[in-house]
């Protein structure tokens, strides 16, 4: 999932890990959507989605986020900040599972 991806970009590039040296990631159901999470030790400045030039060479991930998500948002708890984004699940298989894409065909097997 590209939002949990560019959650956890900016966690490794911006942020401190938690005080147990890691970077947690969360999500869970609710209906028919997801909420992601990414939670680290914070970072000098509060996340927010850039704006970018078209040179620019970062500041998309939180774009790309809020573009994809039906909301998203910050919280603070103590040391932990957590990034969340809840996504549309638009094609569940009914029991809380999206349904996994068709394997692409083998283009050629090594060995």
């Amino acid at each position: 999932m590209l939002v949990v991806s560019e959650l956890l970009s900016n966690a490794l590039r911006h942020a401190h890990p938690l005080p147990s040296g890691q970077i947690r990631v969360a999500w869970h159901w609710i209906e028919d959507h997801v909420e992601v999470a990414v939670s680290d030790g914070g970072a000098a400045t509060e996340p927010r989605a850039g704006r970018p030039t078209l040179s620019s060479l970062g500041g998309r991930g939180l774009g790309i986020v809020d573009y994809i998500a039906s909301r998203w948002g910050v919280r603070h708890e103590g040391d932990v900040t957590t990034v969340w984004a809840v996504v549309t699940a638009s094609e569940t298989l009914g029991n809380g599972h999206l349904s996994a894409p068709e394997p692409a065909p083998a283009l050629r097997e090594c060995g």
